[in-house]
């Protein structure tokens, strides 16, 4: 299939030795949207406005205040903190807790049982469950694993790229487990789920082998014994296990 645009960073993420491809976007749309935040449009008053009201998760504030632009950091968590500390006094002060969870009035001469959480805990809530950084790039790794998908049905080269690669972190096999139904008919699934799966669980075994060697080699008994591919075999076990972990 000749190669489109859409196709180019799913193609470069396979042809990367990487422990999981779909880690690999994840990071490079990651640096692109930090990019983009840190550069000048985080003066704009469209981007500051979506930043004040969605903030940003601990992994890329993180991020962000390892980039050299410091000003446009505190710039950002200002008008953020300026924006949550007005909303939540407001909630703050119409709030009325009740102790054992019981709402204040009174239903059929008893108390009512508090089913809903406060204005105030659902504002936190929400607050803890946005990031500027993080919808931006969420629809765009769903278009690239729709891509996958796509590839897998037209593309017989790129089939036997991801036959071939080191497999996935526990969290992308799992997305791609679960897309799979949406994206293919029955025949088409037939054959992905095993191949899905033979990859999965042949490269995490892979790596867990590492782990346990380089676990052994620290028996005294082990000591000349060659290290074989375990040195590194920390890191890439993370990569296995946590897809938050920027792979370099």
């Amino acid at each position: 299939m000749a190669e489109q645009l859409y196709t180019i960073p799913v193609n470069d993420a396979f042809d990367n030795d990487c422990e999981c491809p779909l880690c690999l976007m994840a990071r490079d749309l990651e640096r692109d949207s930090i990019d983009f935040t840190m550069g000048p449009s985080y003066m704009e008053d469209d981007n500051r406005e979506v930043t004040d009201k969605l903030g940003f998760c601990p992994k890329h504030i993180k991020m962000m205040y390892a980039d050299k632009n410091k000003l446009g950091v505190a710039l950002m968590l200002n008008t953020h903190m300026n924006k949550t500390i007005r909303e939540m006094k407001a909630l703050a002060e119409k709030d009325k807790p009740q102790a054992g969870g019981l709402l204040a009035r009174k239903t059929g001469g008893l108390f009512s049982k508090q089913t809903e959480k406060s204005p105030l805990v659902s504002y936190i809530d929400n607050l803890e469950s946005t990031c500027f950084v993080c919808q931006r790039i969420t629809p765009i790794l769903d278009r690239y694993i729709h891509t996958i998908f796509h590839m897998w049905k037209k593309d017989p080269e790129f089939k036997e790229k991801l036959k071939n690669c080191k497999g996935f972190c526990t969290y992308h096999y799992g997305m791609l487990y679960e897309k799979a139904p949406e994206q293919l008919n029955q025949a088409q699934l037939d054959e992905f789920i095993p191949v899905l799966n033979d990859i999965y669980f042949e490269n995490i075994q892979r790596v867990n082998s590492d782990v346990s060697w380089f676990i052994d080699k620290h028996d005294y008994r082990n000591k000349e014994a060659d290290w074989g591919n375990s040195k590194d075999s920390i890191q890439r076990a993370i990569i296995k296990t946590d897809h938050t972990i920027i792979e370099e």
